[in-house]
């Protein structure tokens, strides 16, 4: 197979990945006079902030993608591939992908991250992730299917373990779902499931941390676990999970929990790509670069968001935090770098500007800080559904979102709660 682009006289960019910061660098190249060639596993962008609402069925896939096509439709001089890339030849200035080989001027691996299972195979094996929409699909799935199978499961035993769910991670995505299944625990499981004792519906958030959310205060930390455990989720920290196994949670403290539904948000890891330098090689093998997201070891080779790490930041020595904002403004830095050393200008250094951050912990209960302000509550979960609305793609996503959100805070009654599955 061929790539099937034209080289033409104009300064090709090749961006690898379609999430929020390749997407955003590619859409800021719209009005330059460059050949820019966009190349994603997916034929579709994904919002993974909201990913977890997919997850527990309070949003449609299709309300939080949007596919790259329709994005780029008019737009001369662009081009999206769907596919993997496996390899860069710097020499040649070309990367190999399954559909070809495409050449660059500048390239730009925006390729995200994936999960860290940390070398344990029972658990890459057994457990659910929830980084992708395919994978939050499978999670919805096997949350009602195992419901189901509570309800017609005669022995004690075997009932509990499908209706405990652990979440593996304290993190914003662990404290998130955590959350939406306590929930659907009171609002959904007492309606639809009316032979099952909702309050048999036992849900763990395990951490190996001393708090919730390291990445935010300590107030916001407590915060959540405060609204957590008000919630009914059994929060156990300092703790790890050693090992799963024949559907039994093995932690580190010598507790075991039988469940047949474990969510695995605990670490992510960079997706790696053959070819780069051995120097570039950092920590969870996200891709180590300069103050210009600069390759480091190779020429005009950047790397942003999740799968890259920067070095010679003394704000932030250990490297930014994997955030959307820090792939959003590092996309914005390269996309002017590569416009100036066009013109043959010096390049600006990055420096990020932390706007915040936020996480929602369940129906009318949310944790926000911007700058000295840290708070929790009513006022919070609305900023946060304000900030999340705006940052989707696509006014009919806009809308449906939106319209879900206040159905769901109304009465709870959406018939979302669909097992979709592939085949026979």
């Amino acid at each position: 197979m061929r790539a099937n682009i034209k080289r033409g006289e104009l300064t090709r960019v090749v961006i690898v990945g379609g999430g929020l910061g390749g997407l955003r660098l590619a859409m800021s190249l719209k009005k330059t006079n460059f050949q820019v060639v966009l190349i994603d596993k997916n034929n579709y962008n994904q919002f993974p902030p909201l990913i977890y609402q997919v997850a527990s069925a309070g949003l449609e896939p299709s309300n939080i993608s949007f596919p790259f096509r329709r994005l780029l439709q008019n737009k001369k001089n662009f081009y999206f591939r769907m596919g993997t890339v496996l390899s860069i030849d710097s020499a040649e200035k070309a990367v190999h992908t399954t559909f070809g080989v495409v050449h660059y001027d500048y390239l730009v691996l925006a390729a995200g991250a994936t999960t860290n299972f940390f070398g344990n195979s029972n658990v890459e094996a057994n457990v659910l992730p929830m980084k992708t929409v395919t994978e939050s699909m499978r999670l919805r799935n096997t949350i009602f299917e195992n419901l189901e199978r509570a309800e017609i499961e005669d022995k004690e035993e075997r009932r509990q373990a499908y209706m405990n769910v652990v979440v593996v991670g304290g993190g914003p995505s662990g404290v998130e779902i955590s959350g939406a299944l306590a929930d659907m625990r009171k609002m959904v499981v007492p309606r639809d499931y009316p032979e099952l004792d909702a309050s048999k519906l036992h849900i763990y958030l395990v951490d190996s941390g001393d708090r919730l959310i390291k990445g935010m205060a300590e107030k916001s930390s407590s915060r959540a676990l405060y609204d957590l455990q008000s919630m009914g989720v059994d929060v156990i920290l300092n703790t790890r999970v050693t090992d799963y196994k024949n559907g039994v949670v093995q932690l580190s403290d010598g507790r075991e929990i039988p469940a047949k539904t474990v969510v695995w948000v605990s670490g992510i890891k960079a997706n790696t790509i053959e070819g780069l330098t051995p120097e570039s090689q950092g920590h969870a093998n996200r891709i180590v670069t300069d103050r210009y997201c600069e390759v480091k070891g190779m020429e005009n080779i950047y790397a942003i968001g999740d799968c890259s790490i920067m070095e010679g930041d003394p704000e932030y020595p250990m490297g930014h935090p994997q955030l959307a904002q820090v792939a959003l403004q590092q996309a914005d830095l390269v996309s002017k770098n590569i416009r100036l050393l066009e013109k043959g200008e010096q390049p600006k250094m990055f420096r990020y500007k932390n706007l915040g951050c936020m996480a929602t912990i369940g129906r009318r209960k949310a944790v926000v800080e911007i700058g000295k302000f840290k708070f929790g509550g009513f006022f919070a979960w609305i900023l946060w559904l304000v900030v999340h609305i705006r940052s989707i793609l696509g006014v009919k996503n806009k809308a449906s979102v939106f319209a879900n959100w206040m159905w769901n805070y109304v009465n709870y009654t959406q018939s979302l709660r669909l097992i979709l599955k592939i085949g026979k």
